[in-house]
């Protein structure tokens, strides 16, 4: 039987990817409070260098752009210490690591931002819901819109977490441009109520994310940072009031700057692939690059949209969390370990490091019985 395409080898930009699996970027909230990773983060990396890419979990450029209790950095001189040895880990076993580039902007809290300031955002919105500190989960509270003279310093933040990515190591990065963080708060216009031009018409919410992801690029090159989106999903009580026309024109903008790939979360993460009926597909005709997908995919679904040419790349989350050995139990079709949800955020070794991979025997019975 011949190979699926999903488990043959691919080759991304300059990236010689092993398949076309990708472990997605997941927060697991496991960094000093400081923002540095841990010993435990090289073993956990190491365990999944199975996928074809792995995207790091979220990793803040600056301390205003922390949302989360003991998630990591890009910015100082011991993260980059500590991811390099994460980076060197990875390539030791034929793998290939991107870093998320991650800003949250208005989801955060002021016990997480220096000096106990307000978050920042394009706009003084405040969000829905609540921030998980290290005392636990609080209220969010109304953040700060930026002025106009700070963007070029956020920007600068942008250039300079890029180049430390870059000195740890890794093979590129992503723009985090989804989820209702900072560049995809300035594109909705229900968290973008600027009057400058910066806010308004669609092509002034694209400007901020697109002049970032211009930085990106020239402190790197195109042919190692990534973008990922998130048409559907939203966080805090953010909207958009034409989704399909934004992000239609978004990723036209984006195809024009010819970045590694585009990561599209489909419908809300974590559930309804069809929520608003959104067009995926005209996303996919207007980006002339390679296309990862994300959100529900299993073996069935991602051997069909990348057999179907639907997608290039297929992005796994939680599947990734508890099987570190994911592709190989894919291939051969091996039962799958259940994820733990109360070890998702947090702790230790436990939910982390600890789930078990197939035994040689294991792996010798199910691929004999595929």
């Amino acid at each position: 039987m011949a190979q699926k395409k999903l488990f043959q080898p691919y080759d991304l930009g300059p990236l010689h990817l092993s398949n076309r699996t990708v472990m997605a970027p997941l927060t697991r909230s496991r960094a000093t409070s400081d923002g540095v990773p841990k010993d435990i983060h090289v073993e956990y990396y190491r365990q999944r260098v199975g996928a074809g890419l792995i995207i790091s979990e979220a990793t803040n450029i600056t301390v205003e752009g922390r949302g989360y209790a003991w998630t990591p950095g890009i910015f100082s001189d011991e993260q980059v210490t500590a991811w390099k040895k994460v980076t060197d880990a990875v390539h030791e076993e034929g793998g290939k690591i991107v870093l998320q580039l991650w800003h949250v902007g208005r989801i955060s809290h002021p016990d997480l931002q220096p000096g106990g300031q307000a978050p920042v955002a394009p706009s003084a919105v405040k969000p829905e819901g609540k921030a998980f500190t290290e005392a636990g989960f609080k209220d969010h509270e109304t953040p700060r819109a930026l002025e106009e003279a700070e963007l070029p310093r956020v920007v600068a933040d942008y250039v300079k977490a890029t180049r430390n990515a870059r000195a740890a190591g890794f093979d590129g990065v992503e723009v985090h441009s989804a989820n209702g963080y900072l560049l995809d708060q300035f594109l909705r216009d229900g968290t973008n109520t600027r009057t400058d031009r910066y806010g308004g018409s669609i092509e002034n919410r694209m400007r901020f994310p697109l002049e970032v992801l211009d930085a990106v690029i020239a402190a790197w090159d195109k042919e190692h940072v990534g973008v990922r989106i998130s048409p559907v999903t939203v966080m805090g009580g953010s909207s958009e009031s034409d989704q399909q026309t934004l992000f239609n024109a978004y990723v036209e903008e984006l195809n024009k700057r010819k970045p590694l790939y585009l990561h599209v979360i489909e419908g809300q993460t974590g559930g309804d692939r069809d929520k608003d009926g959104f067009d995926y597909r005209a996303l996919r005709e207007r980006f002339d690059g390679p296309y990862m997908g994300n959100n529900g995919y299993d073996a069935k679904l991602a051997i069909e949209q990348v057999e179907s040419g639907e997608v290039d790349l297929a992005c796994f989350g939680k599947l990734f969390i508890s099987n570190p050995d994911l592709v190989t139990r894919l291939e051969i079709g091996a039962p799958l370990n259940d994820w733990n949800k109360d070890t998702f955020y947090g702790g230790d070794e436990k939910g982390y490091t600890d789930y078990p991979s197939l035994t040689a025997e294991e792996r010798a019975r199910y691929a004999q019985a595929a």
